[in-house]
C-alpha cells in the first residue's frame, strides 16, 4: 500500500503503497502467462473499465487516457453510454489510466498489463466542493501536496494539519482521510489511524487501500476476525488492491496457524499478480513447512529475482544457499 494518494477525486491506486511497489515481471513467469493465453490473445490484450460517480452511476463521455509508465505509448478514448471503455494493447507493462471530466475532475490508477490477460481499471469520479472553482481546486492541491511533503519529511503533525486543511476545501476527499491515517500510523497512534481510515470508507465504501490498511492493522493487533472481514471486503471491491487483499488474507491465516489455507491464498495472489514478490517468499515458507524443498527453492528464487533488496532478501538468499547444499 502506498502511503500517499492524489488529492480530491483521485482514486484506487496510490503512488506509494504501505506494503509494496510494482516491479518488472520475471521472464519465466511472463513466458508461462503467454503460453497459457489463447491464440486469439497471443500477441495482444486489452484494458477495459468503467467510470462511475460516487453513487455508482455510469458517467458518459469521460475522456480516458492510457499511457505506459516510463514509456512512450499513449492512447485516448471515451466512455460509452454505459460508462465503459476498452483499449486494445500489443505490449505488456505498467500502464497509467486517467479519467477526466471537465465539470467533476480527474481520477487515476495504475495497473500491470500482461499479454493474453484482460486487465480492468474501474474508476470513480467524485464531485468535491472544489468542483468548478479553480481557486478552491488550487487550494486543495496546494494543501494536499504540502501534506505529502511534510509526511515524507517525518513531520506527521504538520502533515495531518495540511490534510485537514484540504478537507475543509473538499470534505469528500477520501484520499486526504486515508493519508491522515497513514500519518497517524507513523506516529504509532493506531486508534487515530483506524478512525481516519473508517472515515475514508464512509465516503468511499469500496476504497481498497483503506480496507487493506485496516486489515493489516487488525492483523497486527491479533484482531483476526475483523482483519479477515476487511480483507474479504477488499477482495470483493477488486480494483488494483485485489492481489494485496488476497495476500493479506494469507498472512492472517498464517498468523492463525492455518498454514495450508495461507498457502492457497499466496498461490491465488501470485496468479492474480505474478510480480507480487512477498507472496513468492511466503509461498516458499509454506512449501518449506510441507517439506517440498525444491519447490521452496523455486519460490525463494522468484522472490529474489523480483525484489533482490527486499525485506526478506537476506533470509531468502540464505535459505536458497542452505537448501541447495
Amino acid at each position: 500500500m502506498t502511503p500517499f494518494r492524489s488529492p480530491g477525486p483521485q482514486t484506487t491506486q496510490m503512488t506509494q503503497n504501505i506494503f509494496s511497489s510494482v516491479r518488472r515481471v520475471a521472464a519465466l513467469i511472463l513466458a508461462l502467462a503467454l503460453a497459457a493465453a489463447s491464440s486469439a490473445f497471443a500477441q495482444s490484450t486489452m484494458i477495459k473499465g468503467k467510470v462511475a460517480d460516487v453513487k455508482g452511476q455510469p458517467m458518459v463521455g469521460v475522456a480516458i487516457t492510457i499511457e505506459s509508465v516510463g514509456g512512450i505509448r499513449k492512447f485516448t478514448t471515451k466512455t460509452d453510454r454505459r460508462g465503459e471503455f476498452i483499449q486494445l494493447l500489443t505490449e505488456s507493462g505498467q500502464y497509467r489510466v486517467t479519467a477526466t471530466d471537465e465539470k467533476v475532475g480527474t481520477a487515476q490508477t495504475e495497473l500491470r498489463v500482461i499479454l493474453g490477460r484482460v486487465s480492468e481499471a474501474n474508476l470513480v469520479l467524485a464531485a468535491a466542493t472544489a468542483a468548478n472553482d479553480d481557486g478552491k481546486a488550487a487550494a486543495l492541491k496546494k494543501a494536499f501536496e504540502e501534506g505529502v511533503a511534510a509526511s515524507r519529511a517525518g513531520n506527521q503533525d504538520d502533515a495531518i494539519a495540511k490534510f485537514e486543511a484540504a478537507l475543509t476545501v473538499s470534505p469528500a476527499c477520501f484520499d486526504c482521510l486515508y493519508n491522515i491515517g497513514v500519518a497517524q500510523l507513523a506516529k504509532k497512534d493506531d486508534k487515530a489511524a483506524e478512525d481516519a481510515w473508517m472515515k475514508a470508507l464512509a465516503v468511499k465504501p469500496d476504497y481498497t487501500e483503506a480496507l487493506n490498511a485496516l486489515s493489516t492493522l487488525y492483523n497486527n493487533q491479533k484482531r483476526f476476525d475483523e482483519a479477515s472481514a476487511m480483507s474479504a471486503k477488499a477482495v470483493a471491491a477488486g480494483g488494483g488492491g485485489g492481489a494485496d487483499a488476497t495476500y493479506n488474507q494469507g498472512i492472517i491465516l498464517w498468523n492463525q496457524g492455518k498454514i495450508a489455507d495461507a498457502k492457497v491464498k499466496f498461490e491465488e495472489t501470485i496468479k492474480a499478480n505474478p510480480t507480487h514478490a512477498d507472496a513468492h517468499y511466503q509461498l516458499g515458507m509454506a512449501l518449506l513447512n510441507e517439506g517440498k524443498l525444491p519447490e521452496a527453492v523455486g519460490a525463494f528464487e522468484a522472490y529474489v529475482k523480483l525484489d533482490p533488496n527486499g525485506q526478506y532478501a537476506t533470509q531468502a538468499k540464505g535459505m536458497i544457499a542452505q537448501l541447495k547444499k
